[in-house]
């Protein structure tokens, strides 16, 4: 027997808002109603699926199996509505591309350059995404591919090397390596790091400290204030380091200097997609860097 889809969604809502009363007027449904779809899918699954207290209600861990698979289900039914139409209807497909702040705009460009020079007629929107966005956006059918640096893909997604890119740092034209044609690693050990993703939640900001880590330090990090902005700008008026990945030179009208590092680090550029669904033009894209 196949799983109604809109019961799989009545499971999201009611584990999302943690009551059947919020999720029956989210869905715009009786609680009763709500209650009997429920009940209806424990039945077909054959186990329960929601623990029912006095105070709301929590997922078992069956639900929550069923509950990721749910988002997974729900985002393949949407890009296969979507692509059915587009085709019905002899429309062109539009690549949706999201990016974290991780890749910049100039690097993404540089990509889709690679992939023009065999498919000129690719047509993309690329917006710029956070992890956590890229990732809900991946899996709900809104987005066709993302572009990141050492994310894990999440249950459901995708994930595979594009390229890999020289590390470097950024400082602002002040800092005293500014004049440095190279710096070793290791001589970071006194200095502040400005990272984007908390430490033990972003999987680039682990990647740049282990790095550090094994070069023989511990890592002065700071999370960027400021989010979304390029990495090269975020050194403007401090003293802090930012490893970027733009060539050596000066950047942001010659107020930041990018020094090379050494020794010789490369750090992947990822491409996450929902798995399950098809896109000519994402397999296109994808085919450039295979």
């Amino acid at each position: 027997m196949g799983l109604d889809l809109h019961k799989l969604a009545h499971l999201v809502a009611v584990a999302e808002e943690g009551s059947f009363t919020r999720a029956a007027a989210r869905l715009h449904l009786s609680q009763q109603a709500l209650s009997t779809s429920i009940r209806a899918l424990e039945r077909e699954v054959g186990v329960d699926l929601l623990e029912r207290t006095t105070t709301g209600v929590t997922v078992r861990p069956a639900g929550e199996a069923l509950i990721a698979d749910a988002r997974v289900l729900e985002g393949v039914a949407r890009s296969a509505l979507q692509r059915a139409r587009r085709i019905g209807r002899g429309e062109s497909e539009v690549l949706r591309i999201g990016h974290t702040p991780a890749v910049t705009g100039d690097e993404v460009t540089a990509l889709l350059r690679r992939v023009h020079a065999d498919h000129p007629g690719l047509a993309t929107d690329v917006n710029q995404r956070y992890p956590a966005e890229l990732t809900e956006q991946l899996l709900a059918g809104e987005l066709d591919l993302g572009l990141c640096r050492a994310m894990s893909p999440a249950h459901g997604l995708n994930r595979t090397t594009l390229v890999h890119q020289r590390l470097q740092i950024a400082v602002s034209a002040e800092h005293r390596f500014a004049d440095r044609d190279v710096v070793e690693l290791a001589e970071l050990a006194d200095e502040r790091i400005v990272v984007w993703g908390h430490p033990g939640r972003s999987g680039y900001t682990d990647l740049l400290i282990e790095h550090c880590r094994q070069a023989g330090f511990e890592p002065r990090t700071h999370r960027n204030a400021i989010q979304g902005t390029p990495p090269v700008t975020a050194v403007l008026g401090t003293d802090d380091i930012a490893f970027v990945t733009a060539e050596p030179g000066p950047a942001a009208n010659g107020k930041v200097q990018v020094v090379a590092l050494r020794p010789l680090i490369e750090v992947p550029l990822h491409a996450l997609w929902p798995a399950h669904t098809t896109s000519d033009a994402r397999h296109a894209f994808l085919a450039a860097f295979s």
